[in-house]
């Protein structure tokens, strides 16, 4: 079923083997703003993309490509990769669509770059500023084609949506430039932090220039050849002495069987490796990025869809590997999880993926950004402790406005902006709804309107009307859910869940109602026996939604002093008062006497201090921080029992 509309998303795969479903155009899905995902979105386009375009300006990078045009004389300023800020910006504007200040700031960074591109296609501000002898000599650490990468697909998404022309040929003369450069007969080159492999896969759909596939799939297939061994980079200008691990270096992509390194690096290169096999047909390279996945998820990714576990080079850990306080969960390897999983999806069709999109969208990314759209965490920690030293900007109590390495609020605004793309996929045999959240959604022969308080309340209603026809509504049924009941037309639904999603195959009259009702009660998680950092430990949870406990709502009583009660259900209670949460989780837990004051190291058996019973409130995790700053935490000890 093909949608009547035009506006092609993030991705848009071509049609072949390895495509199981096509994402609906971008303008095909209108999400409400009334909705949780809609208002989100709309208070990105509202607040958070033009605070990051103020913050473009006043931490100089717009200066820097500014001098490099000759329209000032500002000294480098910021990160060497502090381009990336402004083209994942300009993304971010041109999927919103561009209309009065956002389009001027389209146009007139279009025309900026224009005239900053030197003669060759090259454009980087900070070697045509001060390092013009280091181009394309440390690859390692240099970020020019991880720049580049996001240059790209700032240009596709003006492309695609009519915000501006112009920015397709600046993204092409440079792309022209690294085929020349690093195509077949060039320089045998990979960049130390991926994302040019998934751009370049998505500028040859564009254009249908096939050198731009063909260079991301050189680059795939070059890398874990040691092509970033410090002896074969002629500069060592920023090594940190970090190994082939760090950077996916040090295995092949088709046989390297784990997760490691940087985590933002390992998602982006799966998202490309995607891609990359999806328009080659290579079966071989997808199960190679399903291998990986395999692992990541089965024994390295926290509760809240995160990754990363360390912070000292912002790497996925060992197995099991999962500290609560020292989670870096950084939110660009969050918003790479979703990019990365949505991909598969659309290869495979498996619900896993959407389950975690849905998981870390909710949670991982949620909670990046504060109540206002102006703040956000770099870091997201699953507890922080009480006393917590919030000097290091990496790990801070609060989220800040903005960060001298700045790449997560722009890249939140362009994963915001272009939501809508996210939602719905279609196929042959009907249209597939993936993200519950009130919205409209066209296709060829239909509309649907979806009608649903999600992820507060399980009702999802869905209106259909159009032309009467044969085709299938494929609904999730999230892998959290338990218990759900649909009808049709008031007629209860017999159809079993086949795969993750409930099927619903008829000829559909002029107008139709589906209703599905997903249980969504209150419930505890336990981890895995093997994460040591939580053993003895539960946490709560509803529908797709991780809880925690803030000192905020303990009073007098220290978080570190509550253990959870297992003995008694948690349930779900009617908060519209607490930072326009609906929903919170009150659980029973038992306070034991006040133990600051106990010694670091004593006899076992400790004595048993006193205790006594009390109600806790649990909110969802991503509104943790917007209160007072005080201790959280997500995994809660459990009282003996």
């Amino acid at each position: 079923m093909s949608p009547d509309v035009h506006i092609a998303g993030p991705v848009a795969p071509s049609a072949n083997e390895l495509s199981t479903w096509a994402p609906l155009a971008l303008d095909a899905v209108a999400l409400d703003a009334d909705g949780h995902l809609g208002g989100w979105q709309q208070r990105n386009a509202d607040v958070s993309l033009p605070h990051c375009i103020d913050n473009l300006e006043s931490s100089g990078a717009l200066g820097n490509l500014r001098h490099v045009a000759g329209r000032g004389d500002q000294p480098f300023t910021g990160m060497w990769f502090a381009d990336s800020d402004v083209y994942k910006t300009l993304e971010a504007a041109a999927w919103t669509g561009g209309a009065g200040a956002l389009q001027a700031f389209v146009d007139d960074t279009t025309e900026l770059l224009g005239v900053a591109q030197g003669s060759d296609g090259y454009l980087n501000s900070w070697y045509q500023l001060d390092h013009a002898a280091d181009r394309w000599r440390d690859l390692r650490w240099g970020h020019e084609l991880y720049c580049a990468g996001h240059l790209i697909q700032a240009a596709v998404a003006a492309d695609r949506t009519g915000a501006n022309g112009k920015l397709i040929e600046v993204a092409t003369r440079f792309a022209d430039l690294l085929v020349e450069r690093f195509g077949p007969g060039g320089q045998a080159g990979i960049c130390g932090h991926p994302e040019i492999e998934t751009a370049l896969v998505e500028l040859y759909r564009q254009t249908g220039r096939p050198s731009y596939l063909d260079l991301a799939a050189r680059m795939i297939d070059l890398r874990g050849h040691r092509m970033l061994d410090r002896k074969n980079q002629a500069s060592d200008i920023a090594d940190r002495g970090y190994g082939l691990q760090y950077f996916q270096d040090h295995e092949p992509v088709r046989t390297a069987t784990a997760a490691t390194g940087h985590a933002v690096r390992q998602l982006y290169l799966e998202a490309g490796v995607v891609d990359v096999a999806v328009e080659t047909g290579d079966a071989e390279l997808l199960a190679a990025s399903e291998r990986i996945w395999d692992d990541l998820f089965a024994t390295k990714t926290y509760l809240t869809g995160a990754h990363g576990s360390r912070h000292r080079d912002e790497a996925i850990g060992d197995a099991y590997e999962l500290p609560s306080d020292r989670a870096y969960a950084e939110t660009c390897a969050a918003i790479a999880s979703f990019h990365w999983n949505w991909r598969l999806l659309l290869a495979t069709g498996r619900p896993r993926y959407a389950d975690e999109m849905e998981r870390v969208l909710y949670n991982a990314i949620a909670v990046s950004t504060a109540v206002d759209g102006r703040h956000f965490f770099y870091s997201n920690p699953l507890q922080l402790r009480a006393g917590h030293d919030g000097s290091d900007d990496d790990a801070p109590s609060q989220r800040l406005s903005w960060y001298r390495c700045a790449c997560c609020p722009p890249n939140l605004a362009r994963l915001l902006a272009s939501l809508s793309g996210y939602v719905a996929t279609s196929d042959p045999s009907g249209v597939q709804l993936h993200l519950y959240t009130p919205a409209t959604v066209r296709t060829g022969t239909a509309q649907l309107r979806v009608r649903t308080a999600y992820p507060w309340d399980g009702r999802v209603e869905i209106s259909v009307e159009g032309t009467p026809a044969e085709w299938t509504l494929a609904l999730r049924v999230p892998s959290w859910c338990t218990g759900f009941r649909a009808t049709v037309d008031g007629d209860p639904v017999t159809a079993i869940v086949d795969d993750g999603y409930l099927r619903l195959r008829r000829t559909w009259p002029a107008t139709c109602t589906v209703v599905l009702e997903l249980a969504m009660p209150a419930r505890l998680v336990a981890p895995h026996p093997r994460v040591d950092a939580v053993r003895g430990s539960v946490a709560l949870a509803r529908g797709p939604l991780v809880y925690c406990v803030e000192q905020a709502d303990l009073g007098d009583v220290a978080i570190d002093d509550v253990r959870l009660d297992p003995g008694v259900a948690p349930t779900a209670v009617s908060r519209e008062d607490l930072l326009d949460v609906p929903v919170a989780i009150t659980a029973r837990a038992t306070v034991v006497a006040d133990q600051s004051q106990a010694p670091l190291y004593g006899e076992w058996p400790a004595a048993t201090p006193s205790v006594e019973q009390r109600e806790v409130t649990a909110i969802p995790y991503y509104r943790w921080a917007n209160r007072e700053p005080g201790a959280m935490r997500v995994w809660l000890p459990l009282a003996d029992t």
